[in-house]
């Protein structure tokens, strides 16, 4: 039989799609990452419109229609401050291109990139298939990531290092400060710094900012995304931003594995990002709400939470077996260790459900945690 690559055999499939299909239909699904409301309606009208006149027909330009590119920078300045030209942004198909052309354009065989443990399941996979070696770095007690550990991972092959925030799978949100710090370490180390932002908008304490505000040179590269802002995870529509030699290079990967991406979808998130806002508000108001009732039943349970400051998921430290015991219930959580070998120990819950069902799944999450203790 024919060999397969080697950088194939070092990716596994994902541990999430592993637990989805292990808990059955009729199980409580806390573990999927994506909002549970409706993409807004004058989005979806835009797409519809688009493909009644024919707009959307075609290829776009690689980088995506520039209208789209000039909402995308529109939106950079209005909830950022942040000066992004358009002709420097990139439309993908979902963040998880606009993650996988960043670093399969800046890293080579063999060189390292830091990423959070726990973090996101792509940077260590998407490092992986680049040919690159991913190395954990350990996140605080309040599961943000110190700048200083940052540093201290630094070595002579290290390429690249990913922050994210608010983060998948932990809900921290990182402060100014320690955007700064990352933005100083990419300066003074002269290395990238691939910010994910997908969840920027879904902030309930601190705010968020990115590390592209204070860097001094062109070393953050920002990736974003429509999927959780505007509940648009199956449009598959992001974007990466930068400087214009680093989206370039980004491009070349970009057009051969993608081409552009989905007009339709593009019509799509060009209304979204520069249309009415208060879908999000609404979603976002909604989503703390929810946080806080997990929240009181996390804690009456006797596990300990760090707070989630921002995105829709939480992640408490659980006794051995709870996570088994949990799903053997009928409540799909994904174990820790699927996001890092840190994780262990604690488990990811998303609150992206309405708040009946909510209020079930902790009720049964207790029911679990009495039977373990």
């Amino acid at each position: 039989m024919t060999e397969f690559s080697s950088r194939v055999e070092q990716v596994s499939i994902s541990g999430i799609r592993e637990v989805f299909e292990a808990a059955g239909e009729d199980a409580i699904n806390l573990g999927l990452g994506q909002p549970d409301f409706p993409t807004p309606d004058h989005a979806k009208q835009a797409a519809v419109e688009a493909i009644n006149s024919g707009e959307s027909d075609a290829y776009t330009s690689n980088k995506g229609t520039l209208e789209l590119r000039e909402a995308i920078a529109e939106k950079h300045a209005r909830d950022g401050g942040l000066d992004v030209d358009p002709a420097n942004v990139i439309a993908t198909a979902g963040g998880s291109e606009a993650l996988h052309i960043a670093i399969e354009a800046h890293v080579d065989q063999g060189e390292e990139v830091l990423v959070p443990d726990p973090g996101f399941v792509s940077y260590e996979a998407l490092t992986h298939l680049a040919g690159g070696e991913p190395v954990p770095v350990e996140l605080r007690e309040d599961l943000t990531m110190d700048p200083a550990d940052v540093e201290a991972a630094i070595t002579d092959e290290t390429a690249a290092f990913v922050v994210c925030s608010p983060a998948n799978p932990t809900g921290a949100v990182q402060s100014p400060a320690d955007m700064r710090e990352f933005a100083r370490i990419a300066d003074e180390h002269d290395l990238l710094c691939i910010s994910d932002e997908v969840y920027e908008r879904i902030v309930f304490e601190g705010e968020h900012r990115s590390p592209l505000e204070f860097a001094e040179s062109d070393n953050v590269v920002v990736v974003n995304a429509c999927s959780k802002s505007y509940s648009m995870t199956g449009w598959r529509l992001g974007w990466v931003t930068g400087s214009h030699e680093r989206v370039e290079r980004m491009l070349r990967v970009h057009q051969y594995c993608q081409a552009c991406a989905s007009a339709p979808s593009q019509y799509a998130a060009e209304a979204a990002l520069a249309g009415p806002q208060a879908p999000v508000d609404e979603m976002v108001t909604a989503f703390e709400e929810r946080r806080d009732v997990l929240l009181d039943g996390l804690t009456d349970m006797g596990l300990e939470v760090p707070t989630p400051k921002g995105a829709f998921y939480a992640m408490p430290r659980v006794p051995a077996g709870w996570v088994d015991e949990v799903i053997e219930r009928g409540v799909v959580v994904v174990p820790g260790e699927a996001f890092g070998a840190n994780g262990a120990g604690h488990a990811r819950i998303s609150y992206a459900t309405d708040m009946a069902t909510l209020k079930e799944a902790i009720e049964i999450m207790g029911e679990a945690t009495a039977a373990v203790q």
